[in-house]
């Protein structure tokens, strides 16, 4: 992977006016509702396809790049999540993630551990980068969700936005002027430099920063996030992150936020870098953990609207048609190795009753060993795993799913083991 380190112009931040782009763009007029359920795409034959998508906006071309999931279902609503590149960076380096790991780090790695449960866009910013004049920028992202929904089946009440750097400060301004229509954001080594038109109303936030960036200060990352802390009503505190030279990362999760919009802190130790890891300096598509804190993150949060359950048949089961026998199933996943290790990821679906919490549990027989996990918490007793549910992905409706992942080394070989899934 190429280095993420760059340097940062100064920008000349204009104050933004806020806009009524979004009234105009995507709702014909009305102010978009907070919690409408799905599009005008579903069930409807899409006419866009994945690839490279252009439209005008603000006058202008712009250009952004479309991932629609395999086995795309038009009655089923998805997730929408929208990843900005970093000053000097493209759309194109986003979606493929880049020459060295391509796919490990498409879409910041989001891509992989949502296997295909969203939508992607990766849109093109002007000179490679969001200076946002006049919120043209913001006007784009409305563009772009107003053509996307038009054709394609999106849950509105799941729309997340993520960027490093200069993307970051992009996620930033669209958690300040779309609070209502951006389920959450994760804010990543960022700044205010797309400008921040409103910031007042609450929104999910994650911010990650590394204290010892040396391109945009933590001291500036903090002052995004207490921003929202404040929006959201959570209790003012202190995180605590981690030492210098420790190589480590700290989470928080800040508490007593208004219901629905929690507000979580990341620090880790290194610099201005997109995929830092513990025990180890530089990036690493490959061996980071920021991936899993922000699809961790973006997946807590459940459809608030009522969206209409999709019909019998569908791929996966639905609350109309679950996966038979048992409280739940679960699908063990290889998706992608290297020498002396490899990625996995575990579906798990809940059955013809609704569940509260489930325990995946399979044994190795090779000698692999998990060594970073996400989505589920393993106590492994010799070469058993035993994989119970976070707080957050536990309760699962009939039929419905939820992943989990980690990393491992790999042994002498690493064929797919059998697996097993019960109430916990």
């Amino acid at each position: 992977m190429p280095s993420f380190r760059h340097l940062i112009a100064p920008l000349a931040v204009t104050t933004l006016v806020a806009s009524a782009a979004l009234a105009a763009g995507v709702l014909g007029g009305e102010v978009a509702p907070a919690y409408a359920a799905t599009t005008a795409g579903c069930g409807t034959v899409p006419t866009l396809v994945s690839g490279t998508r252009t439209l005008q906006s603000s006058g202008k071309t712009r250009s952004y790049i479309l991932r629609i999931p395999d086995g795309y279902d038009n009655r089923r609503p998805y997730r929408l999540i929208f990843g900005f590149h970093w000053r000097g960076g493209t759309a194109t380096d986003v979606a493929t993630g880049q020459t060295v790991q391509r796919d490990v780090w498409s879409y910041y790695g989001l891509q992989r551990l949502a296997d295909n449960s969203a939508i992607f866009v990766a849109p093109q910013g002007l000179n490679n980068g969001w200076a946002n004049s006049g919120g043209e920028d913001v006007t784009l992202v409305d563009d772009i969700i107003r053509q996307i929904e038009a054709t394609l089946c999106v849950d509105t009440t799941q729309r997340f936005a993520t960027g490093f750097s200069y993307g970051g400060a992009m996620s930033y301004s669209l958690a300040c002027s779309r609070s209502t229509v951006f389920r959450a954001v994760a804010v990543q080594s960022a700044g205010v430099l797309s400008g921040c038109a409103g910031g007042t109303q609450p929104i999910a936030y994650l911010g990650i920063h590394g204290i010892r960036d040396g391109v945009l200060s933590i001291s500036g990352g903090r002052g995004l996030r207490d921003r929202f802390v404040t929006a959201n009503g959570c209790a003012p505190q202190s995180p605590r992150e981690p030492g210098q030279s420790s190589l480590t990362h700290v989470g928080t999760d800040y508490t007593g936020c208004s219901a629905g919009r929690p507000v979580r802190w990341v620090a880790f130790d290194e610099g201005h870098i997109a995929a830092p890891q513990d025990g180890a300096t530089g990036d690493s598509g490959t061996r980071t953990w920021v991936p899993g804190e922000v699809w961790r993150f973006f997946a807590q949060f459940q459809s608030t609207g009522t969206p209409s359950p999709s019909p019998s048949g569908s791929p996966g089961g639905s609350p109309s048609n679950p996966p038979p026998g048992g409280a739940c199933t679960a699908r063990y996943a290889v998706t992608n190795s290297w020498q002396g290790g490899f990625q996995a990821d575990v579906t798990v679906t809940a059955g013809a009753a609704a569940i509260t919490g489930w325990r995946v549990t399979w044994t190795y027989a090779n000698g692999q060993t998990i060594t970073q996990i996400w989505g589920g918490r393993n106590t492994p007793s010799g070469t058993l795993q035993n994989v119970v549910n976070e707080t957050w992905n536990g309760s699962l409706a009939a039929g419905a799913s939820t992943t989990f992942g980690f990393l491992a080394t790999a042994g002498t070989a690493n064929p797919v083991p059998a697996v097993t899934c019960a109430r916990a």
